[in-house]
């Protein structure tokens, strides 16, 4: 009887010390093989884009996520906001543009800013909208989203706009309401 409780009890010892792991081989397995991890994380970052000696954009963010391997295009991701200010050729603020989201696409000198963006250029008029693209190359911003620009007292609303990108000379594609306030 002696030997048939020590069974018992090493037997139930046994099965609740299997029953206490953590880490499920389901769950194990389930893990992605090459799971996509940044090769850089920055905090608090500022870049600089210079041209001939020449300051031409500054872009802060309060976090930078560099993805370089195991995608098709380079880019770094700026998930807590981005505030950029672009300078004119007497290295003085032409605009600035903030927006809660950010991506770059290094091959493409592209951004994209997203969720709550304004541009303010130097006469004070702001643009608003959820999405917006900076084509470095080109210099110009564009989207095809809703957009709202408030010029002094009116305020013109619609879909789609281009620009140059120091939000001087822009173009809503469809306007759909113009009013004061």
């Amino acid at each position: 009887m002696r030997k048939n409780a020590l069974k018992i009890a090493t037997f139930l010892v046994i099965i609740a010390s299997l029953g206490a792991c953590t880490n499920d081989l389901r769950d194990v397995m389930a893990l992605p093989k090459n799971e996509l991890s940044p090769s850089q994380v920055g905090d608090s970052v500022t870049m600089l884009y210079v041209d001939s000696a020449q300051l031409k954009v500054v872009v802060k963010a309060n976090r930078m996520l560099v993805f370089d391997r195991h995608v098709k295009e380079p880019l770094t991701i700026l998930p807590k906001g981005v505030f950029v200010t672009f300078f004119d050729e007497n290295e003085k603020v032409s605009a600035t543009l903030k927006a809660n989201y950010g991506v770059r696409y290094d091959q493409r000198h592209r951004m994209e800013a997203k969720y709550a963006v304004e541009v303010v250029n130097r006469k004070g008029e702001k643009l608003e909208t959820e999405r917006l693209v900076w084509d470095e190359g080109s210099k110009k911003i564009h989207t095809d989203a809703y957009v709202k620009i408030t010029r002094g007292k009116s305020v013109i609303e619609g879909t789609g706009m281009v620009s140059n990108q120091d939000f001087t000379q822009y173009e809503i594609k469809h306007v759909i309401a113009t009013w004061q306030l």
